[in-house]
């Protein structure tokens, strides 16, 4: 369970964040509203990567996201920040290892941080992954296909207890089906902020979710997706930039994090 304890003015401050105003529930209809709605309104990003700030988990992780206006990492969203808007709603919550895959193979113990809901029924929620992650939460007791607007997820079970979900045919995650606590992914958010082969090291990416697919910024590169159509553009200068932030993602940066001349992967 997420150990972080939001109180109600604070919950309220992050409902209007990502503009959820009436509650209800805590049943399955709100929670699929909240996690599309965040996933709209608060970007995932690694801009303090590239700043030389720290990743801060737990009531941090809370304020950066309703007070700073700003995103974070499947570490500050997934592990820390909406847990705890979730729980106070009133929703079961637990926090989830997975491994990532990377082309058929599945990466290191602990690489990404999902969340279980039980509402009753158990619920993969994930708004910390990107372009490879749904919408919506998905059933994760089902083994049937289940339809996104971000593609079709099914999961698969593996012989030791861990679940394998597949995005339109492709494995995308490994997940771990006992609880973790926050301090778990300690350990692996140091690799990421420290290794020279941490891919949060050598990339510089925000995106978010749009009502018609996605924008991305990767470093000078914006980039918006609609359904089957991508537009890309180099923008010029820093101006150009500081106002991509702000007009696309809300976000008001008093430097502009620099640019790494490495790029792996395609996190957005």
């Amino acid at each position: 369970m997420t150990e972080t304890v939001m109180d109600g003015e604070l919950s309220r401050a992050y409902r209007e964040r990502i503009g959820v105003n009436a509650v209800r529930g805590p049943d399955a209809d709100f929670l699929r509203e909240l996690q599309e709605r965040h996933l709209m309104a608060v970007p995932f990003e690694n801009v303090d990567f590239h700043l030389g700030k720290s990743i801060r988990l737990g009531m941090d992780a809370v304020e950066k996201v309703v007070r700073h206006n700003r995103g974070g990492t499947c570490r500050e969203l997934n592990g820390s920040a909406f847990p705890a808007l979730l729980s106070s709603l009133g929703y079961r919550v637990s926090l989830l290892g997975c491994r990532v895959f990377i082309g058929d193979r599945p990466s290191f113990a602990l690489a990404h941080t999902a969340i279980q809901v039980d509402c009753p029924q158990p619920w993969l929620v994930d708004v910390g992954f990107g372009r490879d992650g749904a919408r919506y939460p998905l059933r994760m007791d089902s083994r049937r296909p289940q339809t996104d607007p971000n593609g079709t997820f099914e999961f698969v079970d593996r012989p030791d207890g861990d679940l394998d979900l597949f995005r339109d045919g492709k494995a995308v995650l490994r997940i771990e089906t006992r609880p973790r606590c926050v301090e778990d992914f300690q350990p692996v958010l140091w690799w990421f902020e420290s290794s020279p082969r941490s891919p949060f090291r050598n990339n510089l990416f925000c995106t978010r979710t749009t009502e018609e697919g996605r924008i991305t910024l990767r470093g000078d590169v914006l980039t918006r997706t609609e359904g089957a159509r991508r537009e890309t553009v180099v923008l010029s200068d820093e101006a150009e930039i500081t106002r991509a932030y702000q007009e696309h993602f809300g976000m008001t940066l008093d430097r502009l994090p620099p640019i790494p001349t490495i790029a792996v992967g395609e996190p957005g």
